[in-house]
């Protein structure tokens, strides 16, 4: 049971050190956000477009 224990305790801990260097990874690599940039979602072009409604429909 210790065995086991102690092999879960460093599993978590590797895990968590993945996690923290690829936040690091992230971070570093990323684009720099700013207030105001636009989102940029990847969508298809031909994708209908369900914006709120135009033309007084819902007025």
């Amino acid at each position: 049971m210790k065995r086991f224990a102690v092999g879960a305790f460093y599993g978590i801990g590797a895990l968590a050190m993945l996690y923290l260097a690829l936040y690091a990874y992230a971070a570093f690599t990323g684009r720099e956000l700013r207030p105001g940039d636009p989102i940029h979602i990847f969508r298809k072009p031909d994708a209908p477009d369900y914006s709120a409604a135009r033309g007084g429909d819902f007025a």
